[in-house]
């Protein structure tokens, strides 16, 4: 492309284009722009219709009020709204809509067709638009209430088209925005249909049944009511008991002024409030409703309006994690023990001569305990020295210094913060991150029993997921069967697993297996399928791997390091960073001051 030599205006079209692609990045958003339109208009019944994963056809349909028939035509007009009269309004907004811009973007990048019919005509008004140019309205039958079907999404834009994700990401996603819709409207129906088979369906009722319907009921049971007000803000909604989590925030549904908002603020408020009956990394399930002044917040922030900035913000935080807490307090909750999470250690740092087994396994199994009897942990002031040495081999940027193969040789001395095995070698300190190297071991391990070696619970665990979690894992069962893997449906939202690969341990935890799903969706999706099992092999090995925390004794460490020596590649983990670095002699002398000593 040659570079204009004079500043000019852009034509209309590609103006639009440019618009759009600020407000419908992929099929989802097409889909939360006519949801929006359609409770704004007082929809009490919304049907979603889905094709080709909302590429080739999405279709919206509602019972609201309707669009008169001479304000259809300026419907797709850019900046042409029934919902703000002036600036002023922008402080006080109480709509999902406001700008104006959703179906004119819409349009800009597809081919559309409006039907709507308001309840004092006899008859419903239909028109087409076509890449942003709109044909002539015409009548034709319907009910109350408006229809719009988006075809060939960005036919007319093939660089968009082609960053699409595959079919089973994008309706992930459609099902996502239509799940957050739902529970943040329990009193308005929606069915959501792909391929003409029922995806997601909820008839209207309370925020509970609305849950049980959207999230499943094993998941509802897990949840207690929340409800706060103060001054300046009024909250209500359910949040997790201690003992059910999840590893990322997939399970956060937040709503401000009924707006569905995205907000890592939030999160850590909710969060925050359970203190210490969370673990680090470790999040609650929440549906809360947040009511504050309109004033005190500003949604004209973010083009998909997914974020909103809060005048007291501080204060609206400090509010929220009172009221988990609050909540919490009232339930007299005694968090539930989980298993601990170092029962890998028993099957994959067990004696390796030991044959494994393929007996069932059952979840009654005692699992290794933290146990530091067997040795003695190098005192506090050695730890000290040892981060310290650390921190000056960082600042003069050494690079680590590879050992030879006798790792197994060396004489290990004890764990420093329950993650570093720190071992002494003829060249010097050898120091070693147990849960890399640990993950360096099931790596290959897991590599090469992918096709067998696989152990059946007599307890199976049963995994229950969210419409989105539940869409994407159909992806995934045919790869993690073949590692050993076997699941099976049960219920609308539940997953039950019979059968786990061997090296995996005993699995008693379903946070376990939670775990390895959010890294898989966080991931996305590998093409080749070469590709997608090595990527479920290392995240496998990553969570099956001893975590940081973990005590180990003398033999536990001493067998890490035995199985470490015998892997293809001891230096690093699946991920590329490093199992181990040395401390040379000279090197210790030098942080010393020792040299020429």
């Amino acid at each position: 492309m040659e570079k204009p030599e004079h500043i000019h205006l852009l034509d209309e079209a590609t103006i639009n284009q440019i618009a759009a692609g600020e407000v419908i990045e992929r099929p989802a958003s097409v889909v939360k722009e006519l949801i929006d339109n359609s409770l704004d208009s007082g929809a009490s019944d919304i049907r979603v219709e889905i094709e080709g994963a909302g590429s080739k056809n999405i279709t919206v349909i509602d019972d609201g009020s309707g669009i008169g028939r001479d304000e259809v035509p300026l419907a797709f007009t850019k900046h042409s709204t029934s919902k703000i009269e002036s600036k002023d309004d922008l402080h006080r907004i109480i709509t999902l809509g406001f700008r104006g811009e959703a179906l004119s973007s819409i349009a800009a990048v597809s081919r559309v067709e409006l039907i709507s019919r308001t309840a004092d005509c006899l008859s419903a008004v239909k028109i087409g638009v076509e890449g942003g140019l709109v044909g002539e309205a015409t009548e034709t039958g319907s009910s109350v209430g408006t229809r719009v079907e988006v075809r060939d999404l960005f036919y007319n834009t093939p660089a968009r088209r082609k960053y699409l994700k595959s079919k089973r990401t994008e309706l992930s996603h459609i099902t996502d925005t239509v799940t957050r819709q739902a529970l943040g409207n329990p009193g308005v129906a929606f069915t959501l249909l792909n391929e003409g088979k029922v995806v997601l369906r909820c008839g209207k009722g309370e925020l509970f049944d609305r849950m049980v319907q959207v999230l499943g009921a094993d998941v509802a049971r897990q949840l207690i009511p929340l409800e706060y007000e103060d001054g300046l803000l009024s909250l209500w909604g359910y949040i997790s008991k201690p003992g059910y989590y999840r590893s990322n925030r997939e399970m956060n549904y937040f709503f401000i002024n009924g707006r569905n908002i995205s907000s890592p603020a939030i999160s850590n408020a909710v969060r925050l409030g359970y203190y210490t009956m969370l673990a680090k990394g470790r999040y609650p399930a929440a549906v809360l409703n947040v009511k504050i002044n309109l004033e005190e917040v500003d949604v004209n922030v973010h083009p998909a309006k997914r974020y909103v900035r809060l005048s007291r913000e501080n204060e609206i935080m400090d509010g929220i994690t009172a009221a988990v807490e609050q909540a919490l307090k009232q339930e007299k909750l005694v968090p539930e023990v989980k298993p601990s999470r170092t029962m890998t250690m028993q099957s994959s740092l067990a004696s390796p001569e030991k044959p494994t087994s393929k007996e069932p396994v059952s979840s009654e199994s005692p699992v290794i305990r933290e146990n530091t009897s067997n040795y003695t942990a190098p005192p506090r002031d050695t730890q000290r020295r040892l981060k310290s040495s650390e921190r000056a081999m960082a600042e003069e940027k050494a690079q680590p210094e590879r050992v030879g193969s006798g790792v197994s040789d060396a004489r290990i001395l004890g764990q420093v913060n329950d993650l570093y095995i720190v071992a002494e070698t003829d060249e010097g300190i050898l120091l070693i991150d147990q849960h890399a190297a640990h993950e360096r071991i099931m790596y290959e391990q897991i590599s090469r029993k992918v096709k067998h070696d696989w152990q059946e619970l007599i307890s199976p665990v049963t995994v229950d997921l969210t419409t989105r979690e539940k869409v994407l894992l159909e992806e995934y069962i045919p790869y993690l069967e073949n590692l050993g893997f076997s699941l099976s449906e049960f219920g609308t939202q539940t997953y039950v697993i019979t059968t786990v690969p061997t090296v995996m341990g005993k699995i008693e935890d379903p946070s376990v297996v939670y775990d390895l799903l959010a890294d898989l969706f966080a991931q996305g999706r590998v093409k080749e399928k070469k590709g997608m099992e090595d990527m479920l092999c290392k995240t496998m090995a990553c969570r099956s791997a001893i975590k940081a925390g973990a005590s180990c004794n003398m033999e536990q460490m001493q067998n890490l390091l035995d199985q470490l020596e015998k892997t293809e590649n001891p230096y690093t983990c699946p991920h590329g960073r490093p199992t181990m670095i040395t401390l040379g002699k000279a090197e210790l002398d030098k942080l010393f001051k020792r040299t020429g000593v």
